[in-house]
């Protein structure tokens, strides 16, 4: 099927994207920036956008594979459901927040709150991550290929967060624990799935949480 070559303004692009049948194949030229682009996609189709991308990227879109060659501004990949978003190239603020499924793939540096309230996805960052990544995170995975900034992991729930470099603080309720085969084996499937050729997966840190936050208690001196 022959790629369709689209131009212009982000309504006009977006409206052409959802009218692709399934397996088709887009191409998005000069996006300079524009926020929104290919959002709330549900086809199996594949959008390479050529250039910077603006904010939220990909978001509430479920099966489509959408490439960004560039980086891409706040939100990318926001709430997705399913399917892939790769930048090649840095992501601002909040990458992947509140994703419930699918994989977001950062190939630079990713800034604060990267995987903000996690709810199932899968963030593979290239490089390293600002602060309070995976903040609030219920369910999934992050793999960071460089640092983690300070406050990693706070309030943390069910999702895991394997970190290859540094990390400058943890936060509350956040705890690194011992590596297991199957933790190897699940970087060693990303590593292999994102080209991150870098990361050792038997080199890397698992941080999940402590739990101690998951239960609130009080304790009265008050006689009765």
């Amino acid at each position: 099927m022959e790629q369709v070559v689209l131009e212009g303004e982000v309504r006009d692009v977006n409206r052409a994207l959802r009218a692709l049948p399934p397996g088709a194949s887009a191409l998005v030229k000069d996006p300079r920036g524009r926020h929104n682009i290919a959002v709330g996609l549900e086809l199996p189709i594949q959008v390479t956008i050529d250039g910077p991308a603006g904010y939220y990227t990909g978001g509430l879109g479920s099966q489509a594979d959408i490439t960004v060659n560039g980086p891409a501004g706040w939100g990318a990949g926001e709430n997705l459901m399913s399917g892939r978003v790769h930048v090649r190239g840095d992501a601002s603020q909040a990458c992947a927040a509140s994703a419930h499924g699918g994989l977001v793939v950062v190939d630079g540096n990713a800034s604060l709150r990267a995987a903000i309230s996690l709810k199932g996805a899968t963030l593979a960052v290239g490089g390293s991550v600002g602060a309070f990544c995976g903040f609030m995170a219920q369910a999934g995975t992050v793999l960071i290929g460089g640092d983690a900034g300070d406050g990693l992991g706070d309030s943390l729930y069910e999702a895991v967060i394997y970190v290859a470099g540094t990390i400058k603080g943890l936060g509350n309720d956040a705890r690194i624990e011992e590596l297991t085969e199957a933790d190897v084996a699940t970087v060693q499937n990303l590593v292999k799935r994102c080209g991150f050729d870098h990361i050792d997966p038997e080199n890397v840190s698992r941080v999940a949480s402590a739990r101690t936050l998951y239960h609130f208690s009080t304790h009265h001196s008050a006689s009765y």
